[in-house]
């Protein structure tokens, strides 16, 4: 039975501009870093995918790397867009990325023109696209000048195979830089991408979230919840199911220490106070004021997406509650 698309998703989603740009995201973006590679179960995308784009969320975000394997997480979204959300191609922004490695030999990682121009290529193959949205440099590159790995973003977007670009793990400085690079080439560069969380505060440290907001260009903030920290999920233990007890490449259990859990029980009843599970209150914590755009959330089962759009509406804090959160964390 073929998908159609729920008539109110539209209804309850907020949709603030990125930067100073034309375009605009959902306050909520589902990101595909886990659970959407060949290890997974494809009838559980499919019912992530669907649920997402039934609560509004309009912005799915890959890279090309993103599986286990790698470029299964493109391949299987790619299936999905054929078999579900094709007919709603022009509704969705569909962004990747490249800049970590991909492939073996000297031209599967880091920021040359060679690799990002192939990668996107192989992208776009797995996605079954002739473009996506918007094309990020994953990370930056210490040894690639900066002005051929802008020139190469520059080009692809000239190419029409990306509409827009951005950068992903960059800190203020070196966005000083390229923002100045691209500007003079005249690509769009709209978004970066970065780790934001109650926990990790790089972005402003770094300079990065200060001079995103002074370039007028959005933010887009990925593990809000801190590999699942920030949630009520270990707060009695660590349970058979967990990322920690299933993977731990990502969350070790030594990450959960006694001081950390401390806080994130003292999270958790500042977070009951505001109406809110932990997880709700983190996410919304991420969106407080306008330096970011948008959320990226994971999922392992649509029942998490429906339960992380319940942020909407209630993305505001007291300015005792922040207090309050930073004297938890600090």
């Amino acid at each position: 039975m073929s998908y159609t698309a729920s008539n109110t998703r539209y209804d309850t989603m907020e949709y603030p501009r990125c930067g100073d740009s034309g375009l605009k995201l959902p306050l909520v973006s589902l990101g595909l870093w886990h659970n959407f590679g060949d290890t997974n179960d494809y009838e559980n995308m499919k019912a992530m995918c669907r649920t997402a784009f039934d609560c509004g969320i309009t912005h799915f975000d890959l890279a090309n790397n993103y599986g286990p394997p790698y470029g299964s997480a493109e391949k299987n979204f790619g299936k999905i867009l054929k078999e579900e959300l094709m007919p709603y191609r022009d509704e969705l922004i569909i962004s990747t990325k490249a800049g970590y490695d991909m492939w073996e030999g000297p031209y599967g990682n880091w920021g040359s023109r060679k690799y990002l121009t192939a990668s996107l290529d192989q992208s776009l193959t797995r996605l079954g696209l002739d473009y996506v949205d918007i094309f990020y440099h994953h990370r930056m590159d210490p040894e690639t000048p900066l002005e051929e790995t802008m020139g190469a973003l520059a080009s692809i977007v000239a190419s029409g195979k990306a509409l827009y670009v951005g950068l992903s793990n960059y800190d203020g400085t070196t966005l000083i830089r390229a923002a100045a690079i691209l500007k003079e080439l005249k690509c769009p560069f709209i978004i970066n991408q970065n780790r934001y969380s109650i926990f990790d505060r790089t972005i402003e440290q770094n300079g990065l979230k200060e001079t995103a907001l002074a370039l007028k260009k959005g933010i887009i903030a990925f593990s809000p919840l801190a590999q699942g920290m920030l949630t009520n999920r270990y707060i009695d233990g660590i349970p058979a199911d967990s990322r920690i007890a299933k993977d731990g490449r990502y969350l070790t259990e030594n990450a959960l220490t006694s001081e950390k859990l401390s806080q994130i029980k003292a999270l958790n009843d500042l977070a009951a106070e505001r109406g809110q599970t932990l997880a709700e209150m983190a996410l919304s914590w991420v969106l407080k004021d306008s330096a970011v755009t948008s959320v990226l959330i994971g999922a392992s089962k649509p029942e998490q997406i429906l339960d992380n759009v319940k942020i909407i509406g209630h993305t505001s804090f007291s300015k005792e509650e922040l207090q309050k959160i930073d004297g938890i964390v600090r």
